[in-house]
Order: structure tokens, then sequence, then C-alpha cells
């Protein structure tokens, strides 16, 4: 979700719920027709407010209000607190209906859906929202929406077209080839024929990925024209897809701040996906426990990236693969990671990455962010998707062990008995989650596997004779792993 921060007035003010936005002049329906965009795609968004900033992320991955996303909304709202700043929260009806433990969070609350940059541009200028200080998001989906309000009120931002290009991955694939990176090759098809005249005279093997999703939605590897089809039907909606070349290699994501209009990296974290064809992300390690040349090669490649781009305000996080030819820059977005790298990153560097964009975005003396030093000794953490074997589950076993045990940030099973893990596709099929914290990122790491281990799911028996399994005897959770890099 979108989210506006105000400065208090002395005394300061009652929570309000301003409703007027649920009009339907002021919030239009989801982008595109419904049905044509993967579900959960919901939060993102805006700001708004008297003296407001506006900030994104009611949801999590898959709904509700115990996401990523709603944590990461959740600081940024501490954050603004602690600079002296009131909240207004907007976003999709739908995304706040579902979230009513964050949407309590903020001083005003306004239904916007932030996928239409125009709309959200209007709204602004229309002065629905009050004087604003300020304008912030941290998902995906609404960071056009957000550059549109901050342009439209003349506010600090990132410029709307250069947001857009770095959104649809095909041009930023060719600005960044036009800025001289190296970037693999890439179509914008709109029917498989296209994708298979891109395919003749090359190599191989290429990707199709859809052209503005996340999450490894849709993401696939194609190795010949005979897989080209079920890849293609694998896409979520309607719409052109890319298909580019695949980059072998070991994948890594440079998180980072902007600001006085430069670029800072924080941290390189490593990846942990699961093997081609698909792409799921299944662990993340901060900071990667890889050689300082691969760390400092990564970091240059992405600072230097974002500003050929153009980007100026707020934070980025940019996927990059590491080739024996150095690094090649994968997607770059204007928000901070997913999959829980904000809690990360904030443990490791002890500090509040919001309030330092907030302090930038506000004009006032830059926070001391010290980038992490892989070399040094320090803090790691790491995250693990746990994910167990596809089917309905009766019970699980484990998860209320780990609550209060030292180096565990955060566990959330995202199950309950009754539910049913789909088949392991994409990252919104993850279930499980466990965030640890130790010396290093590869103990952290180690750590979470361990505690993986101790976790478990008894399956609903099949309605069959004595095939039925023992329920007193809990599957393991099945966790897959690269090799550490």
């Amino acid at each position: 979700g979108g989210l506006a921060v105000v400065q208090q007035p002395s005394g300061g003010e009652a929570h309000q719920r301003d409703r007027s936005g649920e009009d339907e002049e002021v919030v239009l329906q989801e982008h595109g027709p419904r049905g044509a965009r993967p579900a959960g795609r919901g939060a993102g968004a805006q700001v708004e407010g008297r003296d407001e900033l506006g900030t994104g992320g009611v949801r999590g991955h898959r709904g509700g209000a115990g996401g990523h996303g709603a944590d990461s909304t959740r600081r940024t709202i501490r954050a603004a607190r602690g600079l002296g700043l009131a909240v207004h929260l907007t976003d999709l009806p739908e995304a706040l209906a579902a979230a009513p433990a964050v949407t309590a969070l903020a001083d005003r609350v306004t239904a916007l859906d932030h996928e239409r940059p125009e709309t959200c541009a209007r709204w602004a200028r229309s002065g629905a929202a009050g004087p604003v200080r300020a304008v912030f998001s941290s998902r995906e989906y609404a960071q056009e929406g957000a550059a549109a309000v901050a342009a439209a009120l003349g506010l600090p931002g990132n410029d709307p077209a250069v947001v857009a290009t770095v959104r649809r991955k095909d041009r930023c694939r060719a600005a960044l080839a036009d800025a001289g990176f190296r970037q693999p090759a890439v179509r914008l098809c709109h029917d498989v024929r296209q994708a298979r005249e891109f395919m003749t005279g090359r190599p191989g093997p290429f990707v199709v990925k859809p052209r503005d999703a996340m999450g490894s939605l849709g993401v696939a590897l194609v190795r010949t024209p005979g897989a080209l089809d079920d890849a293609v039907t694998g896409l979520p909606g309607a719409g052109p897809f890319l298909i580019e070349e695949y980059v072998p290699g070991p994948e890594f994501s440079v998180e980072g701040v902007l600001t006085g209009g430069r670029p800072t990296v924080l941290a390189v974290t490593a990846k942990h996906v699961t093997p081609p064809p698909l792409f799921v992300e299944l662990a993340h390690a901060l900071p990667a426990p890889v050689d300082p040349g691969v760390h400092h090669g990564l970091a240059r490649e992405a600072a230097a990236a974002v500003t050929a781009l153009g980007l100026r305000h707020g934070v980025f996080h940019a996927e990059a693969w590491w080739t024996p030819d150095g690094p090649v820059l994968g997607e770059v977005h204007t928000r901070f990671g997913g999959d829980w790298i904000h809690l990360m990153l904030e443990h490791v560097l002890d500090a509040d990455v919001s309030a330092a964009v907030l302090r930038d975005l506000l004009g006032l003396p830059a926070a001391d962010l010290a980038p992490v030093d892989p070399t040094a000794p320090g803090r790691g953490a790491a995250v693990l998707f746990p994910t167990p074997p596809p089917g309905r589950v009766a019970a699980l076993h484990g998860w209320d062990r780990l609550t209060g045990l030292p180096g565990v940030l955060h566990a959330d099973p995202q199950l309950a008995p009754g539910d049913t893990v789909p088949p392991l596709t994409d990252s919104a099929a993850r279930r499980g989650v466990l965030v640890t914290a130790a010396e290093d990122a590869r103990s952290a790491l180690d750590l979470a596997r361990r505690l993986a281990a101790g976790l478990g799911t008894t399956p609903v028996a099949p309605a069959g004779p004595a095939t039925a399994p023992d329920p007193s005897s809990p599957a393991p959770l099945r966790v897959r792993h690269q090799q550490e890099h």
C-alpha cells in the first residue's frame, strides 16, 4: 500500500479515517481486466496528507497482514513517527480491507488505485491529500503511482519516465545496454511466433518471463523450440511477454539507498534458487559469503547502473549474476528487496534504512548508514522458505518451538491445518518462512536449515484403503537449496 506521512501538529492529532477516497471518481478499478493480474498483486502505493509522505506495502506476498510487505510498511510508519510525522496510507480498497492491523497504524487511510499513475496524479493535484511533505512506496506495483504523485506535487522523487522504464524489463535492459552494461539479448513478444524467431540462430537456452511481474511468476527456462509453448502457456494472463538469453552463474541482489541524488550500496545478498526450468528463490543470505572481489564488482556495477538509469531517490534492489567475465545485471527495482531482505538488511546494519530514505526526501541532514563490510566480523542474516510437499495438510509440527529461540528474527508457517500446499512453481506457492541471525551469513543460513530440519507436516490421509500414512509420523519438510556461492 501507499502511505503518507504528515507532521503532527502540536498537541498531537486524533487518528481519523478518510473514506472519501472510496468514491468512484477517486478510486478506479485495478489496472487491466480483473483476473489478468496475478493473485496478490494488490498492495502498493502513494502518499498524501497534510504535510505528509506516502509509502507502500499493506499485504504480504500471499495477502493478509503478516507478510514481508506489511512488515516493511510497519517499519516505515515507525520511522515516520520518529521524525515527528503522521501517516496517510493509500492502497486498493480490497488490500486495505485485508490488512486492518496495518491500516490501524495510519492517521488517515484512503482507497486509491496505485496502478494507474495518471489517476494518482489527478488525485494529488485535486488537493484531496492535503499538503504533502514527501512520497514513498515500498511496493513494486506502486512505483509508477508514487512517482506520479511526487511529480504532480513538485516533491522529491524519481522521474516518472525513468520509473516506467525500470519497471518494464525489456526497456530497462535496453537502457542499460545503451549505457554500456553487459546484458543478455531480449525481445518483447506478442505471440509464440515472435519468440521462435528470437530463438532462431541463437544457441540458447532461453528464459521466458512476464514483462513486469515479480516473485518468479511465470519464469521458465526453455532449452528447445518444442518447450516454448508450455512456457508461454504458463505465463500469468495475456499480453506481451519477454524471451531472453539465459545467463548462467550464481545469483545475487544488491541492496542500496539513494541520498543526495547518489547511490550507496549497503549490502550484497546471495540467492539460493531451485534448479531450472523454474527459478523459485528458496533462501537468501546477507551479506553474501563471497570473495571481496565479487562483492565489490557487484556493488560497483549496481551503483553505476542506477546512476545511468537516472534514479535519484529512495531505495534500490538490483539483481545480478556473477559470470567468469564479471557481473551481469538482471532486473532493477526501486524498492526494498522482497522475501524479508529488508529485515535482514536492517539487522545486519543495525540501522533504520527507512528513516534514512525519509530524511533525504524531507531534505533533512543525511543519516549515517555504513555499508556492510563483508570481510569484517559482524552480523549475518538469512531467510529460508522450508516449503512442504504439495497436498492438503492435517497438522503442523515444530513451529511452536521456534518462539523466543536465539537467532530467530521471524518465523511463520504460513499454513494452518486444512490448508493445501500448491506445487512449487513460483514464490507465491512457497509456505513457511524462517529469518535467522548469527555472527555471519553462512552461520545464519546453517541455523535456518537446522531449525527447518525439526519442522514437519502431517498430510491429510488419502480417501483410500490402507495406503494412508501413519498420522503419528510427520513428514519432514522439503528443503531444497544449491551449493553456497
